[in-house]
């Protein structure tokens, strides 16, 4: 379970920066692929592991309260057995209560281990998820900026190469050179529109980042946080 946590906990300190800057180095998203991999892997892992653990606390959990009330129940019939004068029996049921007040004591220690071990892992399985949340919108950007990249340099090489025909000296050559460049540069102004429009779902997220902070703030200053 240890080693499971510190898994996920590696995963959710993961640096996106420094993920994003070695897929641009790369021009590829494997390096960011890879990372989604594990926490997919890592969400069944704690889910498994979750479902387990909360079980055993169930069962720890109805275990104390059982023996919990079996020793109210005793502690309550050696009063009476005490009251009517049946020193023998009361002494044999205290023996009990004792022995069944250390079973409740353990039960109630091992469930609220087991308990707080449960809510580690759901607090971790709720990171993990917002983590992968983050770096599946991440990825969606830089696969659109890479994109972008590519066909950018794709048309700077075909301009390139249409430079070269220009000055060939072949006026049917140069003429449809022309007409290709008027094609790439009616592209090369949708890519522009592309662009813009990535930039404005940028600004977006950063928004809601902002709302997001502000919210927080607001819930730490009312005590909710």
């Amino acid at each position: 379970m240890a080693s499971l946590l510190e898994k996920v906990q590696t995963l959710i300190a993961a640096n996106l920066h420094s993920l994003i800057d070695q897929a641009l180095k790369a021009n590829s998203l494997a390096v960011i692929d890879e990372y989604i991999r594990q926490v997919e892997h890592n969400l069944e892992d704690l889910e498994d592991a979750a479902s387990t653990i909360g079980g055993e606390a169930k069962t720890l959990k109805r275990k104390y309260d059982e023996f919990s009330g079996k020793s109210v129940e005793l502690d309550r019939n050696i009063d009476l057995m005490l009251k009517e004068g049946k020193e023998e029996l009361a002494v044999a049921a205290q023996s009990r209560l004792n022995s069944t007040a250390r079973l409740s004591d353990t039960y109630k220690q091992q469930y609220e281990h087991q308990q707080a071990e449960y809510q580690k892992l759901l607090d971790s399985k709720l990171k993990l998820e917002a983590k992968l949340t983050t770096v599946k919108q991440e990825r969606d950007e830089m696969q659109a900026l890479l994109d972008l990249a590519k066909s950018k340099e794709m048309t700077t090489k075909t301009m390139q190469s249409l430079d070269n025909l220009m000055g060939s000296g072949d006026q049917d050559v140069a003429r449809m050179a022309d007409s290709i460049r008027a094609r790439l540069d009616k592209a090369s102004a949708r890519s522009e529109m592309q662009s813009s429009r990535l930039d404005a779902q940028m600004d977006d997220l950063l928004e809601r980042h902002t709302l997001d902070t502000q919210l927080a703030d607001r819930k730490k200053k009312l005590g909710l946080a």
